[in-house]
């Protein structure tokens, strides 16, 4: 019976050291695996894992610098890709890059490379050595810098603008006859506007935008143009118009040869009832006359003086010499006759217009009367 206890003594002792020995030998396989793993790991540690993509670019298994390289090539085509930008019939072409964005590739890339750093060291060697895929998905953020889209905003605007018509008359460019200029309505782009309309489809990756301009209203309509003075040196007559109809028309005497009343498109800035004369030239042919002469009888300017921006201190006004209208006796300023200047003060306006057309004859001496004159 003591045989029998040995035995199986030497029996269990035998499987206690073979299943050390098992024990001991998974051991050594599993530390010999890890080991393995993480030189593994390690040789690479500096590539990004399986299953990773930069906005819809596959680095998985790149370095730094290769997934770099080829999400800089992208982001390039994604930020050199046209955008069109109407207005009416014009267009112009830019790209995102042109007008400032920049991708931030660098960022990106770092990120890809932390990809899957919460993983141990086994199952990061696992999915190398099997590629198993993370299923990560890193996009790639594009910045607006400088001032790119506002400046494209503001040049479009600019190139756009049409500016509206005041209803006016005019002159030619000859400057012996008037024009008649009816209003129109401009128009113009909301800066501000098209900057957010453009920056709207470079977000959305949109290829083309369509933006439109408001009517930009006159201030002066064809019914609201008022009262305007013109005056023909050829024919010595003074019209007012009203609108663009004459509704009133006055002999006049303008400047004598040796003087001037200049032709133009003036403008009315004072009136005076009973004004006082300031002696123009007291140097030269005002030489023998006072310095300054009070309102009322035998003021040269007469009852009313309407003051003009033509040069040369130029007026309308009445006269102390009656029997010079009509003729080419004044010193530049254009004479009425008393009653007719007050007739024609309380029509018109300071801020309104008086476009003086036509020349002397070259005929014409001192009391000269155009021809076919009515006086």
């Amino acid at each position: 019976m003591a045989n029998g206890r040995h035995v199986h003594r030497r029996r269990r002792s035998a499987v206690l050291l073979v299943l050390l020995a098992v024990i001991a030998g998974v051991g050594l396989l599993s530390a010999g695996a890890a080991y393995a793993a993480m030189r593994y790991e390690h040789a690479h540690g500096d590539r990004i894992m399986p299953g990773v993509s930069i906005e819809g670019v596959d680095v998985s298994g790149m370095t730094r610098d290769e997934a770099i390289q080829a999400v800089r090539v992208a982001a390039h085509a994604q930020l050199s890709r046209p955008l069109t930008v109407t207005v009416g019939h014009d267009h112009w072409t830019v790209s995102p890059a042109t007008l400032g964005q920049r991708a931030a590739v660098t960022s990106a890339v770092t990120r890809a490379l932390h990809a899957g750093q919460d993983l141990g060291t086994l199952d990061r060697a696992w999915h190398r050595l099997r590629d198993v895929s993370l299923g990560v998905s890193i996009p790639l953020d594009v910045s607006q810098s400088g001032t790119g889209v506002a400046d494209f905003a503001t040049m479009i605007a600019k190139h756009t603008y049409v500016a509206p018509v005041d209803a006016s008359i005019g002159i030619t460019p000859s400057q012996d006859d008037i024009t008649m200029v009816h209003a129109q309505p401009g128009a113009k782009l909301d800066a501000a506007a098209a900057k957010s309309a453009i920056q709207a489809a470079l977000a959305a990756g949109r290829s083309h935008v369509a933006l439109r301009t408001a009517t930009v209203q006159p201030k002066v309509t064809d019914d609201t143009l008022g009262h305007t003075i013109v005056v023909r040196l050829n024919e010595n007559r003074l019209y007012l118009y009203d609108g663009f109809s004459a509704v009133r028309s006055f002999s006049v005497a303008t400047a004598k040869p040796g003087f001037t009343t200049p032709t133009g498109v003036w403008g009315i800035y004072d009136k005076q009832k009973n004004p006082t004369w300031h002696n123009p030239a007291i140097d030269g042919w005002g030489a023998d006359l006072p310095a300054v002469i009070p309102g009322g009888p035998g003021n040269p300017m007469g009852p009313r003086a309407i003051y003009i921006t033509a040069p040369g201190l130029i007026r309308i006004h009445g006269t102390t010499d009656d029997a010079s209208i009509g003729r080419y006796a004044s010193h530049g300023c254009i004479r009425m006759h008393n009653t007719e200047v007050e007739q024609l003060y309380p029509q018109i306006d300071v801020g309104d217009h008086v476009v003086i057309v036509g020349a002397r004859p070259a005929t014409a001496t001192y009391w000269s009367v155009p021809p076919a004159s009515d006086i």
